[in-house]
C-alpha cells in the first residue's frame, strides 16, 4: 500500500503547556517519559524544575471528568459558536459538553461534592458513605469517571 503512517513522537519531542511556564517536557527520569501517547491531554504534576528547559516529574494523565470535578477553581459554561463549553481556570482549560444538560449537570455535580467536602471539613466525623446525600454524590461520580 501507499501513503504515510502518522508516527508518535520521540519522548523528547512531546511537550505540554501549563499557564504560567509554557511549554514544559516530562523528565527523562520520570516513569512517564517513554510513554509517547496519553490517552487524554491532560495531566497533574507534583514537581516542576528548571535545568536546560522547564521539566515535569511526577506526572499523571487525567482525564476529563476528574479534572472538571476535582480541579480547583470554578466551574462556568458558556455558550460558544454553537456549542456549550464547560470551562476552568478563568477560561485557561475548556471542554465541549455533549448539550446544555449534560454541562449543567457537571457542573451541579462540581457544585454539591464542593459543599459535601466542605459539609466533612466542618463534621470530621461523618461517614461519607452512610449519610443518603453523601453516598449518592460519590456514586455518581465513581459511575461517571468509570463509564466515560
Amino acid at each position: 500500500s501507499t501513503g504515510a503512517v502518522k508516527m508518535q513522537p520521540k519522548a523528547e519531542e512531546l511537550k505540554f503547556v501549563t499557564k504560567n511556564d509554557g511549554y514544559v517536557h516530562i523528565h527523562p527520569s520520570s516513569v512517564n517519559y517513554q510513554t509517547r501517547h496519553f490517552e487524554s491531554p491532560y495531566l497533574v504534576y507534583h514537581e516542576k524544575i528548571k535545568t536546560s528547559r522547564v521539566f515535569i516529574r511526577d506526572c499523571s494523565m487525567v482525564s476529563v471528568y476528574p479534572l472538571v470535578l476535582l480541579g480547583g477553581g470554578q466551574v462556568h459554561i458558556q455558550l460558544l459558536k454553537g456549542d456549550f463549553v464547560i470551562s476552568l481556570d478563568d477560561g485557561w482549560i475548556q471542554f465541549v459538553a455533549a448539550s446544555h444538560q449534560v454541562a449543567e449537570l457537571v457542573k451541579e455535580l462540581r457544585c454539591e461534592l464542593d459543599q459535601l467536602l466542605q459539609d466533612k471539613i466542618k463534621n470530621p466525623s461523618m461517614d461519607l458513605c452512610m449519610c443518603p446525600r453523601g453516598s449518592r454524590i460519590i456514586g455518581m461520580i465513581v459511575k461517571l469517571v468509570t463509564t466515560q
